[in-house]
């Protein structure tokens, strides 16, 4: 119905068509989207090859576990250090490869001793390349053209801010869950100890109440 009010009833399927093979032309972009499990006092690192002048992007969060922190590491192929940061929660690095060869970023959560995260990230490699061959020219995009570009940027932002509030909705229901448990041990602690004091409290009005019978014993002469 979209593309029908857009284009007008003749070209329905035909943009229809031109629009599902240019959506898939578009998605073209390498990306790893991944959430793993880093157990406590572990490291995970990945590897990504990558072209001279490519333009990439790193984005993660912690979802889970502990203070929701982790470390970050970012090294080219030479070794030298691109990003590092420290305990952090969440965070986004871009950069432009300034050489051939295999990228490496780590996650650490080796200053946790008995924590473990949930992590997720989301590495980037390249950009997006323009869906008409003529978008970057002088020339004005077709009626059919600007629909298509003002289609797929509005799915790219929708896929964006869905990742988005499905993680925050992950940490919040993580938080609530964690919350709910100290809760119920507290809850658990205070009965516990409400017990205690009330049968200790039993024995000692008992003890003011009970008969202390006592004993003389007389020395004769």
């Amino acid at each position: 119905m979209l593309l029908r009010g857009l284009l007008g009833p003749g070209a329905a399927i035909s943009g229809l068509r031109g629009l599902v093979l240019l959506l898939c032309l578009g998605g073209a972009v390498r990306a790893s989207e991944i959430t793993f499990e880093l157990p406590d006092n572990a490291k995970q690192c990945f590897y990504e090859e990558i072209a001279q002048g490519t333009k990439c992007t790193l984005e993660f969060q912690v979802i889970t576990g502990g203070h929701y922190d982790v470390d970050c590491r970012l090294e080219d192929p030479d070794g030298i250090v691109l990003y590092k940061e420290m305990k952090k929660q969440y965070d986004s690095f871009t950069f432009t490869a300034s050489r051939n060869g295999t990228y490496k970023f780590c996650f650490s959560n080796e200053f946790s001793t008995f924590t473990h995260k949930t992590v997720y990230f989301d590495f980037q490699v390249g950009e997006d390349p323009p869906l008409f061959p003529s978008e970057n020219r002088v020339t004005a995009l077709t009626q059919m053209e600007s629909a298509c570009v003002s289609i797929h940027e509005a799915l790219k932002s929708v896929i964006d801010y869905q990742t988005h509030f499905r993680l925050r909705e992950a940490q919040g229901r993580s938080r609530a869950e964690d919350l709910n448990t100290r809760v119920a041990y507290w809850s658990i602690g205070e009965a516990i100890i409400l017990l205690v004091v009330s049968i200790g409290q039993v024995f000692l009005l008992k003890s003011f109440f009970s008969d202390k019978r006592t004993t003389t014993t007389r020395v004769g002469s």
